[in-house]
């Protein structure tokens, strides 16, 4: 069975994540949504918090299917292939945030948005940096070093995270570890502010337990592009998932699950349910060949990168257009589907429409051959 053939199942998997990530960050309004296409609010789980981690461990699966080909090519293709991979995403992300680059001046006029005001870390910068240590860990130590790593960065993360924390309260929001570290790095302007206070879900200390994230898709890859896609696999497969599954639950007890502290729960959980969903698909794609219905979420899969960033980039424009007193998205959404639809369908409404604006972007690339990488 060639490459090709096991990476389907892989596609469909990122696909789908790209396609609930752009719907779950494209509603009409903030203001109203279903309760699975939020956040939890602080402890706890929703199914949209699943999304960054399956993403995370997308990218690990990929590994596992890449990192063999070259790693006998010598250190010097290792660190150019890493390096390289690093570094524009990790500048895509922080450009995101930068855009669109300009403001309007006070004395009227534009003027070269600020650097230092420029949020730093964020959702491509952490892929960025995981996939980094993951690939230097996996690359140098294996696949034993690999859960080594993985077992002392929860455990230390969770001591980190409950001994430098506030005393009464260790993972509040104001009170956190990640927090204070990312005050003393970066300082409160190059935060999100989108808690209402300076706090950074994608900070730099709680991006050690997001690195498990990629491993656990590598181990999951790699055991995968072993043994093939057989009944054996998916059932083992599922056995891991259910162990991390528990332990997560258990280990709620004492460090709450929490995505935007990214606990080690957290962690375990997510990687549990992605080890659900891709066996799941494994047996539906490839062992029962069940092919029609994939196409759609393989055009998101095939160009996962490009859309992502597409898409953040064309919601932004929508805000930026003026149309009246109003925006083009607010013409859309509060003219048009508010006028057939109540606020939450319509909100969602938006973000369907939205989602296959640039599905459609993704198919001409994908009829045309066109797949972009870094």
């Amino acid at each position: 069975m060639t490459d090709n053939r096991r990476n389907l199942a892989l596609d469909v998997f990122r696909g789908i994540t790209v396609c609930f990530m752009i719907i779950v960050n494209s509603p009409g309004t903030w203001d109203i949504a279903y309760s699975p296409l939020l956040h939890a609010p602080w402890h706890g789980f929703t199914p949209t918090d699943l999304v960054f981690p399956s993403f995370l461990f997308a990218v690990g699966n990929a590994m596992a299917f890449s990192m063999h080909k070259y790693e006998s090519q010598g250190e010097s293709i290792f660190w150019r292939k890493t390096l390289k991979r690093t570094l524009i995403i990790f500048l895509l992300g922080f450009l995101l945030y930068w855009f669109p680059f300009f403001r309007e001046a006070e004395g009227g006029g534009l003027e070269l948005k600020p650097l230092v005001e420029t949020r730093i870390l964020g959702v491509l910068q952490r892929i960025a940096l995981c996939y980094f240590f993951a690939s230097i860990v996996i690359h140098y130590g294996g696949k034993k070093a690999a859960i080594w790593f993985s077992g002392f960065a929860l455990l230390g993360y969770w001591i980190v995270s409950y001994a430098f924390g506030e005393a009464n309260d260790p993972y509040s929001l104001v009170g956190n570890s990640a927090l204070r570290l990312d005050l003393f790095l970066f300082g409160d302007s190059h935060l999100y502010h989108g808690e209402g206070v300076a706090f950074d879900p994608e900070g730099l200390l709680s991006t050690l337990p997001s690195i498990v994230n990629v491993i656990g898709g590598y181990l999951a890859g790699d055991y995968i592009r072993r043994r093939g896609n057989s009944y054996e696999v998916v059932a083992k497969l599922c056995l891991v998932a259910s162990l991390l599954i528990f332990v997560a639950l258990a280990w709620h007890l004492v460090f709450p699950i929490n995505k935007k502290l990214w606990t080690s729960s957290f962690v375990l959980l997510t990687v549990g349910i992605d080890l659900l969903m891709l066996p799941a698909l494994i047996y539906v794609i490839e062992i029962q060949r069940r092919l029609k219905w994939t196409h759609f979420f393989m055009v998101f899969g095939k160009n996962p990168l490009f859309i992502y960033v597409l898409a953040d980039l064309l919601i932004t424009v929508l805000y930026m257009i003026p149309v009246g007193d109003k925006n083009l998205q607010q013409v859309f959404f509060q003219d048009v589907l508010l006028k057939i639809a109540s606020p939450i369908n319509a909100s969602l409404m938006f973000a369907i429409i939205f989602m296959l604006i640039c599905w459609s972007i993704g198919y001409m690339l994908d009829k045309r051959k066109i797949y972009i990488r870094v």
